[in-house]
């Protein structure tokens, strides 16, 4: 056995150079000229004024540096420094930055949305005022430091952006800021250890949350699992359940809607002999004013142990409350009708995992809904196993909430000017104007998930034609205590145009239980009518 003192100072001398290299740097502060946009290197981070290219990957020693560029896409600033500096500049990979005494210090050292791999060019510049020449309209400063700081060269081998896609961030991307981040709690609001979750393995993803009188009501999907089953398990045998607060911060677990059988698949085809509801999942609530009860729309899978997704064949199932008026939220309900499911109706890019989520809303002429598909067939050929990438929306149309509901055509479905690869979990709301507002779940960015990990909004008049979609940067405003973004489960308004959300998150990829937060949004009316007026 090696000595314990030994490994240690093995380790500290194999990965000194490494903290040495990865440490971040200390900015130096500078004066800009209001032509010059400044921004932080910081992910996401948005260094080009009016464009949607994003910062979403940055080499350590540069995080939370000062940067600037002008706004008007010149490829040059001017920068005031109360010192000698160093000044980095940032250009795309196949740019060579032509300046005395420039030097190459990073290669590969930022990753920006649907551009090349990033160099940072270490240049030194004299107290006052000085004109930075980066020489490309896509190159910026990407921070400015002490003079004689050492910076070694090296290579972050950071990816290639262009494997993402540009988006539009919520008041940074463009000068709209539809949603001013008021606040919300720095941590989880339901979080493992706290009461109601004794039992519950995995966390939460996913459901509604309603506001009734001053009571908040959240319906989540409860990955209750099994102990000492393995975390897999957890996206098995789910339940939908209930819980109550005052404030949408203190919540209490009063009740479970629905529990899933946690049963496996006998065959690997949509098959009667399988027990379809091996999981449940996405419980919306949505009252009926004709009818003077809530609804639930609720999601059943097919779960199979060894085929990509373990989720299959979706169903929609309508259930109502068996307490009539807005206080009976609570229910009971029983398992109501099966209102969509996969059949000779069904279209290729709901995939095997759809139908996978439904959510109704009002228009002129009766319901519209949304429903889900994900892991796409390119045609029917390809069923069941041969699976494409892709988590889409589609229209379903009925004269009533009761349905029945019939698939819009694809010349509609999948709706793709939202974002082309992902969007799920969509939730709609009517605002005053008559216009629609739908939030989603925007998509991790981690492995080979490329998406903008924030929760997104997109705008309609009519409920058909949707705008492309903004997301909502929480992150600038709260301290980020989460890795993944996932699912809004509401946008409940409370007067003088503030908004609570409630939402679904990972805050460690190793952790096993994935809890919610809370967040307070306040809308601007100027903007909302600008939004509206382009689409």
């Amino acid at each position: 056995m090696i000595n314990c003192r030994l490994c240690f100072l093995l380790i500290f001398v194999v990965l000194t150079p490494f903290f040495a290299v990865s440490q971040a740097l200390q900015p130096v502060k500078f004066t800009t000229k209001p032509q010059v946009h400044t921004f932080r290197i910081m992910n996401p981070g948005y260094p080009f004024w009016g464009k949607k290219n994003s910062i979403v990957r940055m080499a350590p020693v540069l995080t939370a540096l000062n940067g600037a560029a002008g706004k008007d896409g010149a490829s040059s600033i001017q920068l005031k420094f109360d010192e000698n500096v160093q000044v980095l500049v940032a250009l795309p990979q196949g740019q060579q930055l032509n300046l005395p005494n420039a030097k190459l210090v990073i290669d590969s050292a930022l990753t920006i949305t649907g551009l090349p791999p990033y160099n940072i060019y270490s240049v030194p510049f004299k107290k006052g005022w000085q004109t930075v020449n980066y020489q490309n309209p896509d190159g910026f400063v990407a921070g400015v430091l002490k003079a004689g700081v050492p910076l070694p060269h090296q290579n972050a081998k950071l990816p290639d952006g262009r494997q993402w896609r540009p988006f539009i961030t919520d008041g940074f991307t463009d000068s709209l800021q539809l949603f001013e981040i008021v606040g919300g709690p720095d941590k989880p609001v339901v979080d493992e250890g706290m009461p109601g979750t004794e039992d519950i393995q995995g966390g939460f993803e996913g459901g509604t949350c309603v506001k009734v009188g001053n009571t908040y009501h959240m319906f989540p999907t409860e990955r209750a699992g099994q102990k000492g089953v393995e975390s897999y398990h957890d996206r098995v045998k789910t339940r939908i359940g209930h819980w109550e607060s005052t404030d949408a911060i203190h919540w209490k677990r009063v009740g479970t809607i629905y529990q899933a059988s946690g049963n496996y698949a006998v065959v690997e085809e949509d098959n009667p002999m399988n027990d379809r509801r091996g999981a449940i999942w996405s419980y919306n609530a949505v009252f009926n004013e004709k009818e003077d009860r809530w609804y639930g729309y609720y999601l059943t899978y097919t779960v199979d142990r060894n085929i990509r997704p373990n989720h299959s064949f979706g169903r929609i199932w309508c259930t109502k409350s068996q307490t009539k008026g807005i206080n009976g939220v609570g229910g009971p309900y029983d398992e109501g009708q099966l209102i969509m499911e996969p059949g000779l109706d069904s279209q290729p890019w709901e995939g095997r995992q759809g139908v996978a989520s439904f959510y109704p809303f009002p228009v002129k002429d009766g319901w519209l809904g949304f429903y889900s598909g994900a892991f796409p067939y390119a045609t029917w050929a390809d069923y069941p196993k041969k699976l494409g990438i892709g988590w889409y929306i589609g229209l379903a149309k009925s004269a009533s909430m009761d349905g029945p509901w019939t698939r819009l055509d694809t010349t509609i479905n999948p709706i793709k000017s939202i974002n082309p690869e992902f969007v799920e979990n969509p939730i709609v709301y009517q605002l005053k104007n008559g216009v629609y507002i739908t939030v989603f779940d925007g998509g991790p960015d981690g492995g080979s998930h490329h998406f903008p990990n924030m929760m997104g909004y997109t705008l309609s008049k009519d409920g058909i034609h949707w705008s492309e979609a903004r997301y909502i940067p929480i992150h600038t405003k709260v301290k980020r205590w989460w890795s993944t973004m996932r699912t809004p489960l509401c946008l409940l308004p409370e007067g003088n145009n503030e908004y609570t959300v409630v939402y679904a998150a990972f805050n460690d990829p190793n952790k096993r239980f994935h809890p919610m937060g809370m967040v307070k949004l306040r809308m601007n009316p100027a903007v909302l009518e600008l939004l509206v007026k382009g689409l």
